[in-house]
């Protein structure tokens, strides 16, 4: 570890008096570490309410679907306000967006910054009110913070201070379903890499420093995309940038943006979930109105549709949300509340059971829009509506917890984070800690 990243780990409050050589894991992004949902800690509370292991609550100013991330001792979150708070209320000129800096161990706002939305945005209806206008999650590498907000342009926020240091415009397009858009920004060896499909058919790459463009992909096939890009490593070390595309699964060289494979698919449609890097391979859910499973391994050159398919299926699959592996098994729990268990090799299902009160109080939409998390061998699934079921990442169907926070009648459509023995959880009125009480 270089001198300045171990010197910033024995500074940071919450990484102090950890045991020699155990420094609490960062989730700088949507779904942790290279998006994989897999959290590397132990000890972290899986059982909850608002009287049991909730170290605070913190208000937000307004909604939003997008995700937490946890970088040392500050939590950052986005959220909107002004417009489509309550079923469309108010006017589109008063649309902002919000990014929060919080510190993970009061709960305290250290920095807000409140951006105006550029108008036109997409009006709040069909499926822009399932989700509304802050659906991005942020990333971060210590020393900034990226945001992105669709039409409203890409931002990068001084850690410390929250700064304003450089945004980019990345388009104004009108989402072609009207559907807005949700696609999550990540960092890698040196580039802020963007999925801008809904607002411009293309894929940019900034320097994270000062927001100069170093590449930018496009192609009409850059549309109906919703989940965050991975990297994949392949087995000579070499780094593939994998990003969905309906009928089309891409690997792209992260230095230049140009295409380096591309395996045909029958996910067709639009493509809601990330892609999931599990060992040896790639697995891709989603898809409209055929929703399935494609599995295709990394790696490879040019058109590798035959030669890299492992299997392709209805039956490991899910429409918004992505699986994690755990001990030579994928779990998962779909959109609508099943939670399956499967062998990556083949696809072939180990169990596929409904979880009992995943609707929670019903009404519109599925019951699960945030993707899973694997804590401590369990699978942490977050509803909308009816709480969070922690499962057991095994081959036999187990819930282990089902946990509730009585007060918070809004949605919950993040996906939590994972850091230093905690758990975050956003609702669309307020981020939750969940610790262990001392």
């Amino acid at each position: 570890m270089p001198n300045s990243l171990l010197l910033r780990a024995l500074l940071i409050p919450g990484i102090v008096g950890l045991p020699w050589g155990i420094l609490a894991e960062d989730w700088p992004r949507f779904r942790g570490p290279n998006g994989s949902g897999i959290s590397a800690e132990s000890g972290v509370p899986l059982e909850w309410s608002e009287s049991q292991n909730l170290a605070w609550k913190t208000d937000l100013p307004g909604p939003g679907s997008s995700s937490p991330i946890v970088w040392g001792n500050r939590a950052f979150v986005t959220c909107y306000s002004g417009y489509g708070e309550n079923d469309g209320a108010g006017d589109m000129l008063s649309l902002n967006r919000h990014l929060l800096c919080i510190d993970t161990v009061t709960g305290d706002i250290v920095w807000e910054k409140t951006l105006a939305a550029p108008l036109p945005e997409d009006p709040y209806q069909g499926f822009i009110s399932e989700h509304g206008y802050a659906s991005h999650t942020p990333t971060t590498d210590g020393e900034r913070v990226y945001a992105f907000f669709g039409k409203g342009g890409v931002y990068a926020f001084d850690f410390e201070t929250g700064e304003e240091l450089w945004k980019k415009d990345v388009g104004s397009r009108m989402s072609s379903k009207g559907w807005g858009s949700a696609t999550s920004p990540i960092l890698h060896d040196g580039r802020l890499i963007v999925n801008a499909a809904e607002e411009s058919n293309a894929i940019y790459a900034f320097n994270p420093a000062d927001g100069e463009e170093l590449w930018k992909a496009e192609a009409e096939s850059l549309v109906s995309i919703y989940g965050a890009p991975v990297i994949a490593t392949t087995e000579d070390d070499r780094d593939d940038l994998v990003i969905s595309v309906p009928g089309e699964i891409w690997g792209m060289n992260p230095e230049t943006g140009k295409l380096r494979w591309f395996a045909e698919t029958d996910l067709t449609g639009n493509i809601s979930p990330s892609p999931v890097v599990i060992e040896d391979r790639i697995i891709q859910f989603g898809g409209y109105p055929r929703t399935m499973g494609v599995a295709i391994r990394i790696g490879g050159k040019g058109d590798i549709s035959e030669s890299h398919q492992i299997w392709q299926n209805n039956d490991s699959r899910s429409y918004i949300t992505a699986p994690v592996l755990h001990e030579g098994l994928m779990y998962w729990v779909t959109d609508q509340g099943i939670a399956c268990c499967a062998d990556p090799e083949t696809g072939e299902l180990r169990y596929e059971e409904r979880l009992d009160g995943a609707s929670g109080r019903g009404g519109r939409g599925k019951p699960i829009y945030a993707s899973q998390i694997l804590v401590d061998g369990h699978l942490v699934t977050v509803t909308r509506t009816g709480g969070t079921f922690v499962i057991a990442a095994q081959p036999e169907f187990e819930v282990v917890h089902h946990n509730t926070i009585s007060g918070d009648e809004t949605r919950f459509q993040g996906t939590p984070a994972v850091s230093d023995g905690r758990l975050f959880l956003r609702s669309e009125n307020a981020l939750y800690c969940i610790a262990k009480d001392s």
